[in-house]
């Protein structure tokens, strides 16, 4: 039997049909997660530290559970990833995702029983939802290629499987999708990413590949190097039939233009936002804007404002309580046993009805050296202006402050890697910077009040983004370059490389 035939429009228009209504009502849809979370999580040691119990209120569970990052976590992840079981869930968890982190190293992220379909469903349901509206299934008879981690599994101290969660989603892709599924496990088990990468463009290069998905910033890579080495002038030239890019982790408008060549067409998009931590919304309509959020899924959602996230108690608010086009941190307690957890990531409400948002960047990637708070939304934008009055097409960039320099008032360094340059380079950053001044209006204030002097490019060797990220071990799999820094760690790591300013 066909892939096709399997996940035939009757059963895409089905499941489609049933995920529209369980995003409906999503704040009561919460309220009923909540109380399903506290009524399991009770009984691990967590619950009972913090007195869980399903007749708690929301404003009780926020009283009884504080806001953590995974360093105010990890005392209860270590004792879990040493093998003791009911720590944070009910069991021991299926899995450890090992993700890189900050101040703590590696960072463990549990993938329990009870979790894992969060994770497989979510990504199916895009693809039903992608069918069901555009009658578009073509793809399904071809291959289709994951960019993603190793899914070879080790085992931490206490015997728990471990993994990458790419790698450890690969070994739960259903039968029916592995003969059109590529590249091979011996392929995708290979490191380092350049070695990698050749191995998969070889197995690729003379399939019928219909579905790309991937980070863009390292699917960029795959397509350069096919190119490179099949002669070929764009993608299409080399799979005709490709017909669908599925992708996350970052924003895709920094790169449409670049994909648009490398491609030689425009490819049908959808947007996942997954993340160790869980699956929390997918693309689910082509014609409106933003992600819906997946409010009956197992985890219970919380927002805190972006504008008092660094107060000492910002006020949580749940889905009844959210605005349109504010800038939220996401904080979540799931069922993978995370406990009004601190992702990382902001986002903002474009519908409440039913609930979709558009990930705007990460809390921890901004540049906020002088009070301006400028967060990856602006940035990318600003970027896409530029581009489109000036020309120009971007393989990265990434922005920080100096606020020493040699001479003269301090500014934002824009560290941009062209694949084709503008003509004024000059003029390039002067766009950049008057854009930030119409989104931004702190940074606006620094600059017409003679704080800042406007922005610089300093411009970035081909692949000096790719040597950066080699000489800090982050190349490939979930990595990717941060948007933004409020310190110059990474424009250092990019420094060593060759650049010339503007």
């Amino acid at each position: 039997m066909s892939l096709k035939s399997i996940l035939s429009q009757p059963l895409a228009r089905r499941i489609a049909k049933r995920e529209n209504r369980r995003a409906m009502d999503g704040a009561s849809k919460q309220l009923a997660v909540l109380k399903a979370l506290l009524r399991k999580g009770q009984h691990s040691i967590f619950g009972q530290d913090h007195g869980l119990n399903p007749a708690m209120t929301t404003r009780e569970f926020r009283k009884a559970v504080p806001v953590r990052d995974y360093e105010a976590l990890k005392p209860w992840i270590d004792r879990s990833v040493a093998g003791e079981s009911d720590v944070l869930w009910p069991g021991k968890p299926l899995y450890f995702c090992k993700t890189s982190g900050t101040t703590s190293g590696a960072k463990y992220i549990p993938l329990t029983r009870d979790s894992m379909p969060n994770h497989i469903g979510s990504a199916r349901n895009a693809l039903l939802a992608y069918i069901a509206e555009t009658g578009k299934s073509e793809f399904l008879e071809g291959k289709m290629i994951f960019l993603q981690g190793s899914p070879e599994l080790t085992k931490t101290s206490g015997g728990i499987p471990m993994g990458r969660l790419s790698g450890i989603v690969a070994h739960h892709v259903p039968s029916y999708l592995q003969a059109n599924r590529l590249p091979s496990f011996e392929a995708n088990c290979i490191e380092p990413w350049e070695a990698k990468i050749e191995a998969i463009v070889e197995e690729t290069r003379n399939q019928d590949l219909r579905l790309i998905s991937g980070i863009p910033s390292w699917v960029q890579n795959y397509f350069e190097r096919l190119l490179l080495a099949t002669g070929a002038k764009t993608v299409r030239e080399v799979f005709p039939n490709f017909e669908l890019f599925v992708y996350g982790g970052v924003a895709i408008e920094p790169y449409r233009a670049k994909f648009r060549e490398l491609i030689g067409a425009d490819v049908p998009t959808i947007e996942l936002f997954p993340a160790s931590e869980g699956f929390f919304a997918y693309q689910d309509r082509t014609d409106v804007e933003g992600l819906r959020l997946n409010v009956d899924d197992g985890m219970f959602f919380e927002f805190i404002a972006v504008d008092t996230y660094f107060d000492e108690e910002p006020e949580r608010l749940g889905l009844d309580e959210v605005e349109l086009g504010v800038q939220y941190a996401l904080i979540i307690s799931s069922n993978a046993g995370l406990w009004g957890y601190d992702i990382g990531d902001t986002i903002k409400f474009v519908s409440t009805d039913p609930h979709r948002i558009v990930v705007t960047g990460r809390i921890k990637h901004f540049t906020s050296a002088f009070g301006e708070h400028v967060i990856a939304e602006e940035v990318e934008g600003a970027l896409n202006d530029a581009m489109q009055q000036m020309g120009g097409l971007v393989t990265e960039f990434h922005v920080a402050p100096q606020v020493n320099p040699p001479s003269g008032l301090p500014y934002h360094e824009w560290f941009i890697e062209f694949s084709e340059q503008p003509q004024d380079a000059l003029g390039f950053a002067k766009s950049i910077d008057q854009s930030m001044i119409a989104r931004n209006p702190y940074y606006k204030d620094l600059i017409s009040g003679g704080v800042l002097r406007p922005a610089i490019v300093t411009l970035v060797n081909t692949g000096g983004f790719h040597s950066a990220m080699e000489s800090l071990g982050r190349l490939g799999g979930q990595n990717k370059p941060p948007r933004l820094a409020n310190d110059r760690n990474f424009s250092d790591s990019i420094l060593l490389q060759e650049t010339s300013k503007t």
